[in-house]
This record gives C-alpha cells, sequence and structure tokens, in this order.
C-alpha cells in the first residue's frame, strides 16, 4: 500500500488488466510509444509490445467502430478518446451499436468494451477539452457510466470496467490526475461497477457529488463543521446505473439533500437524482431537493472557467439554504 496519484492508479490498473488477459488490447490517439496525452499508458507498450498496446490515426470514428468489431469477435478493447468532446465523432457506434449488442443478439453476443476519456473543468484547456458530457450517455440503455473520485476507486473500477462484459463509459477527471493522491494497493482490487460510497458521515444533510466535485463537497462540509453543521457526503461513482440503496439510506437519516454536478444543469444526473429521490424517498425531506451545477450555458473559455465552475462556496450557500429552510 502506498500513496499514488488518480492518473498512476490508473495505469497500474490497466497494467493488470493486460497481464491477465491476452485478448485485452489497449489503443487510441498517441496512446502506444508516448504513453497518451497525459502519459496514462506509459510505459505499457513498451511492456507488452505494439500488437497489444497501440496508437491510432486521429479518427474517434475508427478507432470506437474498430472496438465494435474487436469486441465481437472475442477480443477486450479499452480504447482512449483523447478528450471526452470529442466522442462527438463517435456518437453512432457508442449510442446505436454497442450499448445495443447484447440486446441484438438476445445475449449471446456481448460489448466488453471500456471507453477511457478525461473530462471535466479547472485546468484551462482549449474548447471541447474541458466539457462535462456525461449528461449525454447516463441516458443510453445498455452502457454503464462511471467517474471515479479517488485513485483507490479509479483503480479498482478500471479494472472491474475491463472485466465487466457491459461497455462502460470511464470517466477520468482532468484536474485530478496529479493533484488528488491517495492509499492504493499494489495488487489487484476490485471496485463495484454500480455501488456508491459514503465518503464522510454525517446527520444534518446529504451532499450527493461524483468526480471532481467531491472534493469541493469535502472542502464545503470542513466549512460548515466549524458551524456545528455535520454534511454527509456521497460519492455516486456509478452515475448509471444509480444506487439509489445508499441514497435513500442516507436521507432517511438527514433529511435533507444538496446535488451537485460539474456539468450544465439542464437535465442530466442530478436531474435524474433529484427524480429518483422525488420517488423513493420525498417522504423524508424536511427542505426541498437543491442542486448546485454549471450555467446552462456554452462552455466558457479559460478565462471565465473558475466563474463558471462551481465551487465549494456554492455548495457551502447551497446547504445553508436548505438548513435555513
Amino acid at each position: 500500500m502506498a500513496k499514488k496519484t488518480y492518473i498512476k492508479a490508473i495505469t497500474e490498473g490497466i497494467d493488470i488488466a493486460l497481464a491477465e488477459d491476452p485478448k485485452t488490447l489497449v489503443f487510441g490517439e498517441d496512446v502506444g510509444k508516448n504513453g497518451g496525452v497525459f502519459r496514462a499508458t506509459n510505459g505499457l507498450q513498451e511492456k507488452y509490445g505494439v500488437d497489444r498496446v497501440f496508437s491510432t490515426p486521429l479518427a474517434e470514428s475508427g478507432i470506437l467502430g474498430m472496438s465494435i468489431g474487436l469486441a465481437a469477435t472475442g477480443w477486450r478493447p479499452v480504447p482512449e478518446i483523447q478528450f471526452m468532446g470529442f466522442t462527438f465523432e463517435a456518437m453512432d457506434s457508442i449510442a446505436a451499436q454497442m450499448s445495443r449488442m447484447r440486446f441484438q443478439y438476445n445475449g449471446t453476443k456481448h460489448a466488453p468494451i471500456t471507453i477511457r476519456t478525461p473530462y471535466g473543468g479547472g485546468t484551462h484547456t482549449a474548447e471541447l477539452h474541458g466539457d462535462d458530457l456525461e449528461n449525454f450517455f447516463v441516458g443510453i440503455p445498455g452502457l454503464r457510466v462511471v467517474a471515479p473520485s479517488s485513485a483507490y476507486d479509479a483503480k479498482g473500477l478500471i479494472i472491474s470496467a475491463i472485466e465487466n462484459n457491459d461497455p462502460v463509459l470511464f470517466l477520468e477527471n482532468l484536474r485530478l490526475y496529479r493533484s488528488v493522491k491517495g492509499e492504493v494497493p499494489d495488487d489487484k482490487y476490485t471496485v463495484p461497477l454500480d455501488k456508491a460510497n459514503v465518503v464522510q458521515e454525517g446527520t444534518d444533510v446529504t451532499i450527493i457529488a461524483y468526480g471532481g466535485e467531491v472534493s469541493e463537497a469535502q472542502k464545503a462540509a470542513k466549512k460548515l463543521a466549524k458551524d456545528n453543521i455535520s454534511a454527509e457526503i456521497i460519492d455516486l461513482r456509478s452515475l448509471y446505473p444509480l444506487d439509489t440503496d445508499t441514497i435513500f439510506e442516507s436521507i432517511k437519516k438527514t433529511h435533507r439533500v444538496v446535488i451537485v454536478q460539474e456539468a450544465q444543469k439542464m437535465a442530466g444526473v442530478g436531474a435524474q437524482v433529484a427524480s429518483a429521490i422525488s420517488e423513493g424517498a420525498i417522504m423524508y425531506l424536511d427542505a426541498p431537493v437543491t442542486r448546485v451545477a454549471a450555467p446552462n450555458s456554452v462552455y466558457p473559455f479559460p478565462q471565465a472557467e473558475n466563474v463558471w465552475l462551481p465551487g465549494a462556496r456554492d455548495i457551502e450557500d447551497a446547504v445553508r439554504e436548505v438548513i435555513n429552510y
């Protein structure tokens, strides 16, 4: 057990998957010799060879189209889409092909594809490089969507995703890559693909977040604790399917909830969580469901990024609002 960065944990998880299963393949733009734009696959081509870890042309539709063919013929592809914004070039492969394969073939064929892609703001990237686009994917039946917020979860979830027979969109928050460190075992372990994590227990309010907003929720909770407001923090980890059991159990205890997402507020993950709460736990609430999210506008240029992104202060203000309702 040693402290490792979020990105190092992901690299270790992919390494273990490659070592255990010769049918696992890693490919994408610059992922071979260069180890990817963020070096998430650094050293893997040298270790496993160019036939199993290789770079592709700059063609997202080709990368994911090839993934479908490989999965259908017994391989376990782990393609990288260099930034989440580039998934638009391959939406047909995701939404109309791999996610439907099990249904189309009556369960006789699967699509064990793990699409890795960085996302999220806070690093002043160019347009379509920092957008949170998970809202487009959580409504696709047959596709799992996961977003780890810690180094420990990043390794355990990437291994689980690669071993799973469903297609998985594996979201890696850009600003967590090297800013987050945690205790991570050297050996193999897995984290469930459909289970939320209670990061911090509390009694007064439930804060539900995922990805980069989990650390913002923790910052807010520290400020709130100074005023004797005890916040329970739930990291969704799995955006689809949602672990509503963990959410409901927390609300039964705290009776208040704030839902946080970095993406624009309209629809999406936070809206689905709020809808699930209204259907399954509304009678336990002492205040309205409150959401913290980015504005319903196009992702801004870097100069305005810090103002646009939801932060700890926004979460703190929302919690105080529901506490004082």
